[in-house]
């Protein structure tokens, strides 16, 4: 059987409890795991950066649902150049819903909205209009982000980073977001709590949810000597 190399998980919903408390023996469990692990995250930079230290993790975020990668804590972020087509977006969205910003200044390659007007009101608004740009919603708030970015292409880039080839990677997830981070990774795990359009592509569903679900996605893993 192929062994894997490394781990891209997520961390709102995946590695926290339904209220965001980060699950501590999930992140034992990520700690003494003895291969990399790479926290992939549609948050800010600065906190994904502080949830890896905190977990006594090396660094390494995908933040920005792929827009922002950084390989440790004292390196240059790599940050793609979406973030002009998305305050067009966000220009022309917010002359026609009331939107409310989230984050400020702290976002350098989307822009993250309250939940408070749907998701598929403002894609559809948008595609009528022509632009090239998706909304998500992870339920933790909604995501005004380039087409062309996300977690799947912020994983390549990590693993090229990494001298990994992505299909080295087992990804853990939670969220419509990770659907691309799962189809491009070796093996994908869905916690329980997941979307279930990602439970439809995850290579496993685990029976817990949330912290509790990548703690039984770590001991099966290890169990069956994926690394």
């Amino acid at each position: 059987m192929m062994k894997f190399k490394a781990l891209a998980i997520d961390i709102d919903g995946t590695i926290t409890y339904s209220d965001r408390r980060l699950h501590f023996l999930a992140a034992e469990h990520l700690r003494n795991l003895g291969i990399p692990v790479v926290l992939a995250t549609g948050n800010v930079l600065c906190y994904a950066a502080a949830t890896s230290k905190l977990i006594g993790l090396g660094g390494k975020v995908i933040s920005e649902n792929g827009g922002v990668i950084s390989t440790g804590f004292d390196t240059n972020p790599h940050i793609s150049e979406s973030m002009e087509e998305c305050e067009k977006a966000f220009s022309y969205l917010s002359n026609r819903f009331d939107l409310i910003r989230l984050d400020g200044d702290l976002r350098k390659t989307e822009i993250a909205l309250r939940r408070n007007v749907n998701a598929d009101d403002l894609q559809a608004s948008l595609e009528g209009a022509g632009f090239y740009i998706e909304v998500i919603d992870t339920q933790f708030a909604l995501h005004i982000k380039s087409k062309k970015v996300n977690k799947g292409t912020g994983l390549e880039k990590m693993a090229s980073l990494m001298d990994l080839d992505v299909s080295d990677f087992i990804a853990i997830g939670d969220s419509v977001n990770d659907r691309e981070m799962f189809e491009v990774a070796g093996y994908g795990i869905a916690v329980d709590n997941a979307d279930p359009g990602l439970k439809l592509i995850a290579d496993h569903v685990t029976s817990m949810s949330f912290g509790e679900g990548t703690v039984e996605a770590l001991q099966i893993l290890c169990r069956r000597d994926f690394f």
